[in-house]
């Protein structure tokens, strides 16, 4: 693995955390559940956001990640959020056959400890009550400007802003030339400013 100098970084999270220091997984969660709340939002169907909260696909999303890093490789700094953003894709998928299974099977997801449910698994964000509401009304303003956008600038900023592919890799992906995708996100980009510009003038 390379040597990052830097112990906030996510290169120095990751070898903190392999190093026993539990205080820096806090630091990757807090570092990645923004962009990874977004991305799940839109992984999801829309019949599943009305069964399943994201922040619960988030939650199993990093047990998972703390269960698997020994497999995790890092090799850029996208790397991590490339393979965790594919940690979430598994569990949305397993989630939805649970759901799917569950007038036979019923399957909940891990519930995390809260005043209405105390026996709980203890959850990986300790932030304030008010930070998390303040965090979920970022959320609602970020998905709404996402929302008003057409699918193809929503799906190109989600590629390149909220899962960290390269130029390279969104071109593959979406089957467009590099130089096509540059100007596709480039307007995208700039849509979603005009978009935030007009809420903070509204």
């Amino acid at each position: 693995m390379p040597v990052d100098p830097n112990p906030t970084s996510t290169l120095g999270l990751l070898e903190r955390i392999r190093a026993g220091d539990e205080a820096a997984f806090s630091m990757l969660f807090h570092k990645y559940s923004p962009r990874l709340r977004v991305l799940i939002h839109y992984k999801l169907s829309p019949e599943m956001r009305s069964r399943v909260e994201v922040d619960d696909i988030l939650q199993e999303t990093f047990l998972a990640a703390s269960r698997q890093l020994g497999n995790f490789t890092y090799r850029n700094p996208g790397s991590f959020m490339s393979w965790i953003s594919r940690l979430a894709d598994h569990i949305i998928v397993d989630t939805a056959r649970h759901h799917g299974r569950q007038k036979r099977h019923p399957v909940e997801l891990v519930r995390l400890r809260t005043d209405s449910n105390p026996q709980g698994a203890e959850a990986v964000d300790s932030t304030t009550p008010s930070r998390i509401l303040a965090s979920k009304e970022r959320l609602q303003h970020m998905l709404k400007r996402l929302d008003a956008l057409s699918e193809d600038y929503r799906h190109v900023i989600l590629l390149a802003k909220m899962e960290g592919l390269s130029m390279g890799e969104i071109a593959e992906r979406l089957g467009k030339s590099r130089e096509n995708v540059a100007v596709l996100l480039h307007r995208a980009i700039q849509r979603l400013r005009e978009l935030e510009s007009q809420t903070e003038r509204g």
